[in-house]
């Protein structure tokens, strides 16, 4: 961690859904949200189209399964993990509206507790 590494928080429910991702997986995607808060933009990461500037998506495949972590740095202080979850669908890359009405949902409260 640099001197200006964002501290990385969890809405709750998004760190409950990422305990369940396996050891390996979740090694890998807390290296990349170590990267992201030191300011990089690391691999399997891209914007998340639909929701706004400053939400990314990390698209993760794991021994045959496809991992997905939402995160925002909209908020200066930190950068929030606002969704995680295994990605059912076998046809296609389009994350499932479900999922993506969620992240909107959580992304709205977040942003109205932190204000």
């Amino acid at each position: 961690m640099t001197q200006n590494t964002r501290p990385i928080n969890w809405i709750k429910a998004a760190r409950k859904d990422f305990e369940d991702f396996p050891p390996g997986a979740r090694d890998a995607v807390l290296d990349i949200l170590t990267a992201a808060a030191d300011g990089g933009f690391p691999a399997h990461v891209k914007p998340m189209k639909g929701i706004g500037s400053g939400v990314y998506e990390i698209a993760l495949p794991y021994r045959g399964d496809a991992y997905r972590t939402i995160y925002t740095v909209h908020f200066r202080e930190a950068l929030w993990v606002i969704h995680a979850f295994q990605k059912k669908s076998k046809t296609g890359i389009k994350t499932p509206q479900a999922e993506v009405d969620l992240i909107r949902k959580r992304l709205v409260r977040l942003k109205e507790e932190l204000r």
